[in-house]
């Protein structure tokens, strides 16, 4: 993955420079929105069945690392598997070291965790992470900085995306700590790609009407 951004960086951004929101897309299509809940499914089931924490990991890393190889095997691209194979290790890794299943989710909740901090840094410095990759989107720049309404809109839009990082540590994080690691597993499924579409689309709608072409304008003077 040497010189390529994360395969959700990408989507995102393509997304949100379109004229239009296609949600197909935003869930990475069907086989990406399976190759990207079938993992945590398969925890969640291994762990009802067997309980412990080997038998859940290693049922969740084997599906994963069989995903990655159908795609290879396929020739098709493999960003997306191979994203979605990383933070699966990481959960893996986790909870190999500590012994324990709810280790598999706590890297989750670090990273929505650091996520939530960054958005809101960046918008308290006047510096919307939105507005920032709106920027880049449209080869604008910074420039939107001195547009008072096109900065409005990405500060909001920016607080859509902040809030749903903080609803999922909000949502998720009491059951980590409770152990109810089954409930946890299934909420994080619909917490995690159909969430993420649905405040892409909020920050779509928030952000497509902010470039300066499409700012109110003075009228233009009247003469006698």
């Amino acid at each position: 993955m040497t010189g390529e951004r994360p395969a959700t960086e990408n989507r995102a951004a393509s997304l949100l420079g379109g004229e239009s929101f296609d949600l197909h897309a935003a869930i990475g299509g069907w086989r990406g929105f399976v190759e990207s809940s079938l993992p945590g499914i398969v925890f969640v089931v291994a762990y009802l069945v067997w309980g412990g924490f080997r038998a859940p990991v290693l049922a969740a890393a084997a599906v994963m690392v069989l995903l990655v190889i159908v795609r290879l095997i396929q020739r098709t691209p493999i960003t997306q598997a191979l994203a979605g194979a990383a933070g699966v290790a990481i959960g893996a890794i986790w909870a190999w070291r500590s012994g324990d299943a709810a280790g598999y989710f706590e890297p989750g909740m670090w990273i929505n965790a650091a996520y939530l901090a960054g958005i809101l840094v960046s918008m308290v410095a006047g510096w919307p992470v939105v507005g920032i990759v709106m920027g880049l989107i449209h080869g604008e720049g910074t420039s939107w900085r001195q547009r008072a309404g096109e900065r409005r809109r990405y500060q909001l839009a920016s607080g859509v995306l902040a809030a749903m990082f903080a609803l999922r540590l909000a949502v998720q994080l009491p059951l980590l700590l409770a152990g109810q690691l089954a409930v946890l597993g299934t909420v994080k499924l619909a917490m995690g790609v159909p969430l993420f579409a649905l405040t892409l689309w909020g920050v779509w709608l928030l952000s497509r009407d902010a470039g300066p072409a499409r700012e109110p304008r003075d009228p233009p003077p009247t003469t006698r």
